[in-house]
């Protein structure tokens, strides 16, 4: 999935979101990476405010609020940090194919829960299985029953 371009991240046929909307930061990353990772800010922090965001359609845009995700701030803001790689360009291309990922998670209705009822059979084990239970422990008894 090729999310990364110039001037708009594409999501999904009929989401893109604008480049004004995204906010990058460069840090160091930590970790493995010898001489470089002192000198070089190649770690990427991508921010996307999905709050405010005018182009997410309503029902995305809850669907992602509601979700419960330690990268989610309490404002609605996403933070996803990239530093798998060394470069930082590529990076930024990881961080922003995350984020379209995480979007087109919200993209889809999750299906409605129909409420079913046990059928009779399956109450009918159920009550088998406590009597049966019922039973071994009734059975283990005191040992000055057996006297």
């Amino acid at each position: 999935m090729d999310c990364y371009s110039a001037a708009m991240l594409q999501v999904a046929p009929g989401i893109d979101i604008d480049e004004d909307e995204l906010t990058e930061r460069f840090v160091r990353a930590s970790g493995a990476g010898g001489q470089n990772v002192n000198k070089v800010a190649t770690a990427v922090e991508l921010r996307f405010d999905v709050a405010a965001s005018p182009s997410l359609p309503e029902a995305v845009r809850d669907r992602l609020l509601a979700r419960r995700d330690r990268r989610m701030t309490g404002d609605g803001v996403i933070v996803i940090q990239a530093q798998r790689f060394r470069t930082q360009d590529r990076n930024r291309q990881d961080a922003r194919e995350r984020l379209a990922a995480f979007i087109a998670h919200g993209l889809h209705a999750p299906k409605p829960r129909v409420a079913t009822r046990p059928t009779r059979g399956s109450k009918e084990r159920r009550l088998q299985a406590k009597r049966g239970r019922s039973e071994i422990k009734r059975g283990r008894g005191n040992a000055r029953d057996w006297d």
